[in-house]
């Protein structure tokens, strides 16, 4: 496949998702919202306690940095 009929398919396929994408409701965008931050505050969390638990078990003491 060459360059042109590869950047043929990309315009035609970027085309296609913009066609039948839409701009979400404000209530839409906010309930996407918050899912990601409590996602984001999730792993955080999820990360912090494993750093905590890594740190106790290999120094033997609580020292993270």
């Amino acid at each position: 496949m060459n360059v042109v009929a590869s950047l043929r398919s990309f315009v035609q396929n970027s085309r296609h998702i913009i066609s039948i994408s839409y701009k979400p409701s404000q209530i839409e965008f906010n309930r996407s919202a918050k899912i990601i931050i409590l996602g984001i505050v999730i792993v955080g969390m999820l990360g912090l306690i494993l750093a905590i638990i890594v740190s106790l078990a290999v120094s033997g003491s609580l020292s993270l940095i």
